[in-house]
């Protein structure tokens, strides 16, 4: 009778546990997705600032079109894309492109006075710091759940339940190189 009693006592213990363990993996997993959706209202914020920045830059810079198309392409990049390293790839670019429209914004004085423009790089850069919060709390927030993905014992329920890992934001390599811009 002993006996039952502790190996029912057992049992339940190892249950609770295991649903304890999933739980835990569901929770990771959700708050991946959530600080995945931050960074994706940033970067939606982001593109439509870049939009009005294009706008504005028109204005003063027809004749750099090539610049304009650039990042016009690039923000479309952005807004398009499906999946993380898909939308990590674009916002890479879209840096990119966006050093060089502030490298051709520097050639304008009139251009650098406006109040419009000056508010809209004032806004996109607030948001470019956000984005960088954000993105910092998303690839903790992954780290996490990829070390439940991969520790034992919970690496055993994660694969029981097919938790798959989850992509970090990265940067790309050129993030950290200064633009070349030729006119």
């Amino acid at each position: 009778m002993i006996f039952t009693i502790i190996l029912v006592i057992i049992i339940i213990a190892v249950v609770a546990y295991i649903v304890k363990l999933y739980n835990d993996l569901v929770g990771g997993r959700n708050k991946v997705k959530n600080s995945w959706s931050q960074i994706d209202v940033q970067l939606t914020r982001r593109a439509d600032l870049i939009l009005n920045l294009v706008e504005t830059v028109k204005g003063y810079a027809s004749h750099e079109q090539s610049v304009l198309t650039e990042v016009t392409e690039a923000r479309a990049g952005l807004m398009n894309a499906s999946s993380v390293k898909e939308a990590a790839n674009a916002n890479n670019i879209l840096t990119d492109t966006l050093k060089s429209l502030f490298a051709v914004a520097e050639s304008y004085p009139d251009l650098k006075a406006n109040q419009n423009f000056l508010d809209l790089q004032n806004q996109l850069t607030e948001t470019e710091n956000k984005i960088a919060y954000a993105r910092q709390f998303y690839n903790d927030t992954v780290l996490m759940y990829n070390n439940q993905c991969e520790m034992f014992p919970s690496n055993i329920i994660a694969s029981l339940f097919k938790f798959n890992q989850a992509d970090f934001f990265e940067a790309d390599e050129s993030a950290a190189e200064a633009p070349k811009v030729k006119f």
